[in-house]
């Protein structure tokens, strides 16, 4: 995929930077692997705002993607390759030789007609998903499950993927993109190659309304309410806060760390690497 600039008509179009989609199918969705989306404008199940500045945003469905992967010894071909507004990465749409349907992340260099196969006897080829204990150290996959059987979780979004560094006993040694190692189980699922539309880093969203469309609402800083309203509120005239900066509720917005999951931490050998700044 390229990136799309447009001519300084407006300030808008000036410092606009988007996908080009032009390779992407330009018609609806597949009907029977969508479902109502309605968007939940940042508020739990008792109507309560516990995610700030969400809400509206353009009316979309949502595509049912596979990430389980478990149709094994039945080839599938690429369909089409799609935008998903619901993810940064393109999906792809499998027609498999028993005429059912699925939706997959597509991975990039993927191409319409290519052959698609899951399982320990599927060739080790860029849209195949193997078992991590089937695939040769060095190479890069997606969608990894951390454990057998629960659908990928690791690597889902635009241009990511994690490689495979080793073998340790029933565990498979994994380098991911922030730089954390750690072991999963080999008999774990992961699809070959890296995610597509890795220039998703670089949009320039150009204006507003473009943001609004997407479903993000205009952010108020807490320096400029009140202090009934935000720690960092109150003081007379311009101030800074008067302290290390916090969420509303007080929570430390720069680098606490609130993993508490000790039971999963013999697994990590290495830590991601820290932020600049930080």
């Amino acid at each position: 995929m390229s990136l799309k600039t447009f001519k300084s008509y407006t300030k808008s179009t000036r410092g606009t930077v988007l996908i080009d989609k032009s390779n992407l199918w330009k018609g609806k969705p597949f009907k029977s692997l969508t479902s109502p989306n309605n968007s939940s404008k940042g508020r739990n199940n008792l109507g309560r705002i516990t995610s700030r500045n969400h809400g509206g945003g353009h009316k979309h469905k949502y595509r049912i993607i596979d990430f389980y992967r478990k149709k094994f010894k039945v080839k599938g071909n690429v369909e089409r390759i799609e935008y998903d507004p619901n993810r940064s990465c393109h999906i792809m749409l499998i027609k498999f030789e028993d005429n059912e349907y699925k939706y997959y992340l597509a991975p990039q260099k993927i191409k319409i007609g290519d052959k698609i196969e899951n399982g320990p006897d599927a060739e080790l080829k860029i849209g195949n998903s193997l078992p991590l204990k089937d695939i040769p150290a060095g190479m890069e996959v997606h969608n990894v499950e951390i454990q057998p059987g629960a659908g990928g979780k690791i690597a889902r979004a635009a241009g990511s993927s994690v490689t495979i560094a080793g073998i340790d006993g029933n565990y498979t040694i994994i380098k991911m993109g922030s730089g954390e190692i750690r072991k999963i189980d080999s008999r774990s699922m992961a699809t070959i190659g890296v995610l597509s539309n890795p220039d998703q880093k670089n949009i320039k969203i150009g204006k507003a309304g473009r943001s609004r469309w997407l479903g993000i609402r205009p952010h108020t800083r807490g320096v400029v309410k009140n202090p009934v309203d935000h720690p960092h509120g109150g003081g007379e005239g311009k101030s800074a806060g008067g302290r290390h900066p916090v969420s509303p509720t007080g929570q430390s917005a720069k680098g606490l760390k609130t993993r508490d999951n000790k039971r999963t931490d013999k697994f990590i050998i290495r830590r991601r690497k820290k932020k600049r700044g930080k």
